[in-house]
């Protein structure tokens, strides 16, 4: 390194080295390892500042702790303070190989060795600091606590995919309230903060593992996102129970495999005829040895590009087969595609973005192209609905993809997981009646029970349909580009119609009643708050709206 290397702030810029260790041994051996990461997230007005955090002992080797990409994300989740601009990762020197077990250690984080240790690394940390701190005297470097819920990580296998590059497959053992739970997660290195994939680990003696005998629960939907994503087939019940009872199976496309915890869910506990796309053969391979994905007549899986897929299945809808760009498509995964040319009830995407150099974020930019959003429209049916999991790389993308989607379907919905980082959008084809809606529907009462109770956030709740299902924290009835805004009644006040109109209905008192005989907690009333019009008024004359939401407590 050059004299002066670290005296500016260079955006992305990562650093690592070994340094001797001023108390060998407690916690880590000589010599440490520094890896210094400036943020790539524009700094903020002078003087900027620098942290420091410590590597949990024994998880030197996780990608979390000794890759840019995990440091990156250590930067951005682990500090509130937007002027922090530097990150400092101190800890021991990882191991080239496999990454090893790892058991949490009950080094005290508060020990008055603990703070010597910290005083002693304070002069590297000074040195390690940008120039600019400096101009309001001797800056203070605070150090960042790392905790999460993982007591024990076995390895199992580490492969490399053609389109991911290096996985990880891991046994895990986590903290929980009441007692521990175990999981098998699959781990990208590109996005080593995130958990790709998790299914539930049961008893079995055919197989072992360092906590005993295990094997995988097929379609457990551990992930936060997923229960919320099944949740959204709530949307079609009665058109699902319709299929099923005229001896038809209800068709579902999953873009996107993972581990196939969705994929074998929708199959074994709903009976769906699925289909699923995975751009990596390797994540395939993994799914079914590691994960309990299991091929049968109605569950099948194709190897490719899952948005080259959908643009295909429009093209089978509209018969000009000849507009397939050779190569584009393997003649195999062709002729699987044609299987299906009759179309989907639901499409289900669970992708993410290769890039994920600076953020994490879902789906990929390519997706909320206007000819895949009008292909999706394209191969789902009149009653059909697309669910995507979206992690938001930033609010104006974010905003745009729902304009998007505005433009291609009939109404869009928003659910919050409660986690700070996914959202479900669910996209239908045609508007939803839920007034219509029967709650004995055997589809429906399946779904209840997979589904559970489970809130999926802590503040203001609301549900669709009964309160066992997801959360609704925004809603969007699109009509052009015009949003309408759900309103609940303690927001309402003492209004009464033609301010409290519901399409051209029961009246508002009516419509009360029936939504709490049938389990609704409060109101969702339709307003356009674009114009200064009577809604009563501008329905009869333009029909905005046709629909509407509901908004439930929490009790």
């Amino acid at each position: 390194m050059e004299a002066g290397e670290f005296e500016r702030l260079s955006p992305s810029r990562f650093i690592s080295f070994a340094f001797p260790n001023p108390q060998p041994g407690d916690p880590y051996a000589d010599p440490l390892r520094v890896a210094v990461l400036d943020s790539p997230l524009p700094g903020p007005a002078p003087p900027p500042r620098t942290a420091a955090m410590l590597v949990p002992p024994g998880r030197e080797d996780d990608w979390l702790f000794c890759t840019a990409a995990g440091q990156i994300q250590l930067l951005i989740s682990s500090s509130g303070d937007p002027s922090i601009c530097r990150l400092i990762l101190i800890g021991g020197q990882p191991s080239s190989t496999l990454p090893k077990c790892y058991s949490r250690n009950e080094w005290d984080p508060d020990s008055d060795r603990h703070h010597r240790f910290q005083q002693l690394l304070t002069p590297l940390l000074l040195a390690l600091s940008p120039k600019s701190s400096f101009s309001d005297g001797l800056p203070d470097i605070p150090f960042l606590s790392f905790e999460d819920d993982v007591i024990h990580i076995t390895p199992v296998e580490m492969l490399v995919g053609p389109s991911v590059g290096e996985m990880l497959v891991e046994d895990v053992v986590l903290d929980r309230s009441q007692s521990p739970k175990l999981r098998r997660r699959l781990r990208f290195k590109r996005m080593p903060n995130l958990v790709q994939s998790q299914v539930h680990l049961l008893p079995d003696s055919s197989s072992s593992s360092r906590f005993g005998s295990f094997m995988p629960e097929k379609g457990s939907l551990v992930q936060p996102y997923l229960r919320p994503m099944v949740a959204s087939l709530s949307l079609i019940s009665p058109a699902v129970d319709l299929q099923v009872q005229s001896g038809l199976m209800p068709r579902v496309l999953c873009v996107g495999v993972g581990g196939g915890a969705l994929l074998m869910s929708l199959r074994l506990k709903f009976g769906f005829d699925v289909l699923g796309i995975e751009a990596d053969e390797l994540v395939l391979d993994v799914a079914k040895r590691h994960f309990g994905l299991t091929e049968d007549d109605f569950l099948k899986v194709g190897l490719g590009d899952g948005l080259a897929c959908i643009k295909y299945l429009s093209i089978l809808q509209t018969g000009k087969i000849e507009d397939v760009k050779n190569g584009e498509i393997s003649l195999e995964l062709v002729k699987l595609l044609r299987r299906y040319s009759s179309g989907f009830d639901v499409v289900m995407v669970d992708l993410d973005s290769e890039d994920a150099s600076n953020c994490v974020f879902a789906p990929p930019l390519e997706f909320v192209e206007k000819g895949v959003l009008m292909a999706l429209r394209t191969i789902i049916k009149e009653h059909g609905v697309v669910t995507v999991n979206v992690v938001p790389s930033c609010m104006s993308f974010y905003k745009q993809m729902i304009d998007d989607f505005g433009s291609f379907f009939s109404e869009v919905y928003e659910i919050d997981v409660g986690n700070g980082e996914n959202y479900v959008l669910v996209a239908t084809a045609s508007p939803v009646d839920i007034l219509e809606r029967n709650s004995e529907d055997p589809f429906f009462k399946e779904l209840k029970e997979v589904v559970g109770q489970k809130k999926w956030s802590s503040e203001r709740v609301y549900r669709c349909f009964l309160r066992m299902f997801p959360t609704i924290s925004r809603a969007w009835l699109t009509r052009g580009k015009e949003y309408h805004q759900a309103q609940s009644l303690s927001e309402l006040g003492a209004k009464k119609p033609p301010e409290c109109y519901i399409d051209s209905k029961p009246s508002t008192e009516q419509c009360m009643c029936n939504l709490g005989q049938r389990g609704f907690g409060a109101l969702v009333v339709l307003s356009n708050p674009l114009t200064q019009t009577n809604p009563v008024e501008q329905i009869q004359k333009e029909n905005p709206i046709s629909k509407f939401l509901i908004k439930c407590s929490d009790s």
